[in-house]
């Protein structure tokens, strides 16, 4: 089976074979801006065929697709080996397929428009805030602290090596980040910033006894929210699915999507929903309090992130603004829970303490 890179190869032959239906038409359109890759919403006509499907492509430029090839393996990997075991809403896959090294797939994913994409600068409302995590509990709680997932290709925890790397990378990013948006942040936060920087390395690899699958880039604007009350929430952009201390999505979702005044009012009820919902699909030995204190120590996510994206990311005006956006509250969160002060160190833990997961069904 060929792999098409472009979508004029996308014919209605090409789809007659992988969805096993009889694809009549194809009319494609473009959707977002395409800097990671291209995505089309394809129109199909045709006996018993979806009458819409988004198509997920690689970029454009060769160059581009080398680079981003290990992004592209880890998205087919999550919709052909991982999103069936876990009980987070994303869209159904129809196909993935992929070739060589990664750079050339292709992804045919349920289209779910007219569902709205959350907006990262406005912020969430706060009962989306809790579909929201209660949706994470469901990527979480299934594999939660679950060894056959290091046997899975190209899911790894991080070491001293990635540890190492991070702490000489994390000084020279934070100087392009500062560079560039600087001067959108307080005194206060650029200092907190500058802070990370020193415990970012151990930070990486601490509390080691408890992980799971992390999304990576658990935010408002790779989520869709369809109408209705409570509005039902899917999770997308699977590129940077990985293993990792399950908090770090809480807390990056939390900590950068909410202003700091509201976060502070309403984040005890959100990690409440999100433990809540993490019992109730099995994980055993993990209290709120553990919640809690894990919460306070993944704040670093948030900078993190948004350092490395807002520096070696394609700059836009809505880019700029969201990441420092995203700064501004994350900085904000480190300094109210003072998670600067949280030991960098692994928290051991008599066993089930570290949290026991469900049998696999």
């Amino acid at each position: 089976m060929t792999i098409p890179t472009t979508v004029a190869a996308l014919t209605p032959e090409w789809l007659s074979t992988v969805l096993r239906r009889p694809v009549e038409e194809v009319v494609a359109e473009p959707v977002g801006t395409g800097q990671i890759g291209s995505v089309y919403r394809l129109r199909l006509t045709g006996a018993g065929v979806p009458e819409q499907l988004l198509a997920k492509l690689p970029a454009a430029d060769p160059g581009t697709r080398a680079m981003l090839a290990g992004a592209y393996r880890q998205e087919v990997r999550f919709y052909s080996e991982i999103a069936m075991t876990v009980a987070v809403r994303t869209p159904r896959c129809h196909y993935a397929g992929i070739h060589g090294d990664g750079s050339e797939f292709v992804l045919l994913l349920e289209d779910l428009a007219p569902a709205a994409q959350g907006d990262q600068i406005a912020g969430c409302p706060i009962p989306h805030a809790h579909e929201a995590v209660a949706n994470l509990a469901g990527l979480h709680a299934p594999r939660w602290c679950d060894e056959s997932l290091l046997e899975i290709d190209g899911f790894s925890r991080n070491g001293p090596e990635e540890a190492a790397t991070l702490g000489e990378l994390y000084g020279p990013t934070t100087a392009l980040f500062f560079d560039r948006l600087g001067d959108r942040l307080t005194p206060e936060d650029r200092d907190t910033v500058r802070a990370c920087g020193a415990v970012i390395a151990d930070w990486l690899v601490a509390r080691p006894e408890r992980f799971g699958l992390v999304h990576g880039d658990y935010r408002l604007d790779n989520l869709l929210f369809a109408a209705g009350e409570p509005a039902v929430v899917t999770a997308v952009d699977w590129q940077t699915v990985n293993l990792g201390l399950p908090a770090r999505d809480l807390a990056y979702f939390v900590t950068t999507g909410l202003d700091p005044e509201i976060r502070r009012a309403e984040e005890e009820a959100l990690l409440t929903t999100y433990h809540r919902r993490l019992l109730e699909l099995g994980v055993t030995g993990y209290s709120l309090d553990d919640c809690r204190r894990d919460y306070r120590f993944a704040t670093l996510q948030g900078p993190l992130v948004a350092v490395f994206g807002a520096a070696y990311g394609t700059p836009t005006e809505r880019g700029d603004a969201m990441f420092a956006t995203m700064i501004r509250r994350s900085c904000a969160a480190i300094r109210d829970l003072d998670s600067l002060t949280a030991h960098p160190a692994p928290v051991r833990t008599p066993h089930p303490g570290a949290g026991g997961r469900p049998k696999r069904r």
